[in-house]
């Protein structure tokens, strides 16, 4: 039996994203439509898209409008900090207010329309490997004064999904399932439409619509995926071992020139890339458990994506 995954922000490129090229005018302002009347500029799914909107990295999926809930106080935290003025800064708020722009272009809820992509929406009818909480679930708190909802293995590890947030997370798959769907999402040309028009951001990132430039300093995932040869397809990569892997190279203090590559990672510990010149699609599907059970740290979640990259790379090697 194939093993499932939570795909977590991967939904963001292979779910939301292509739906939103699909039905949403990019320049339109929906400033009104999402409640955003006092922002002094427009608000459009460009900005939404390529995280590029102003808004903060997170808050909790209360029920409430997200423009609501901004003009509310919250406590010092990473996740409920202000977004870098001038600079694209990552947020899931972006792709839950694409979720509900799609639901109200089309009438249709959002996992009916997810659903199109070939991954499943959660609730799922097998469990994902289950991961600790985190940093989402102690923002949670701080953010509500209350617990974040009933963890059920059936539904996402995010506690905003697991309450029913749209568009950032919600999708699980096997590896043949994703296999499938990249090759849909290839051949329709999603990725190819997101890799475009890059917006700089936070700490040296450039983001594309829906994708994000991977660079090619030594020590980075753009630096090893360039030793691929061209077209060499589309691959989906399992690492679904617990074991602590050997630390990754160290990478540059602030990225460098693009590799070729586009990427997006998910919190759970899976990963994409995509190189537009010859359409090679490459996906990781592992998660973020240690071997004490315990939640990885960034840097030990990005060996063992290295440690899995390193061994596939290898192949092509003389």
């Amino acid at each position: 039996m194939s093993r499932f995954y939570d795909l977590a922000s991967l939904a963001k490129p292979l779910v939301t994203a292509p739906l939103a090229l699909a039905f949403l005018d990019l320049d339109v302002d929906r400033r009104w439509a999402l409640g955003f009347q006092d922002r002094p500029e427009p608000l459009t799914v460009r900005q939404l898209l390529s995280h590029s909107s102003g808004l903060p990295p997170w808050r909790p999926y209360t029920g409430e409008a997200v423009a609501q809930q901004l003009l509310q106080p919250v406590p010092e935290h990473p996740l409920l900090r202000p977004a870098t003025p001038g600079l694209a800064t990552y947020s899931d708020l972006n792709y839950r207010l694409l979720g509900e722009l799609l639901e109200a272009e089309t009438g249709v809820p959002f996992p009916r329309l997810g659903a199109a992509s070939g991954l499943s929406p959660a609730p799922w009818t097998a469990a994902p490997t289950e991961v600790p909480d985190a940093p989402d679930a102690e923002a949670w708190a701080l953010a509500t004064g209350t617990a974040p909802p009933p963890r059920d293995p059936l539904l996402p590890h995010d506690a905003n999904a697991r309450a029913g947030m749209l568009g950032h997370a919600g999708f699980g798959t096997t590896a043949p399932q994703l296999r499938a769907a990249l090759a849909r999402w290839v051949a329709a040309s999603w990725p190819r439409r997101m890799a475009v028009a890059t917006a700089p951001g936070e700490q040296g990132a450039r983001w594309g619509l829906g994708l994000q430039v991977l660079p090619a300093d030594p020590g980075s995932f753009g630096h090893l995926l360039s030793q691929l040869p061209l077209a060499f397809g589309l691959e989906v990569l399992e690492e679904p071992t617990e074991t602590a892997p050997a630390p990754a190279p160290p990478t540059a203090s602030e990225p460098g020139a693009p590799s070729g590559w586009w990427y997006h990672l998910g919190y759970t510990g899976p990963a994409l890339f995509f190189r537009p010149a010859d359409q090679s699609c490459l996906a990781l599907l592992t998660h973020r458990r240690g071997p004490e059970g315990e939640l990885l740290s960034a840097e030990t979640l990005r060996a063992r994506r290295w440690q899995a990259l390193a061994r596939f790379v290898g192949q092509f090697r003389p």
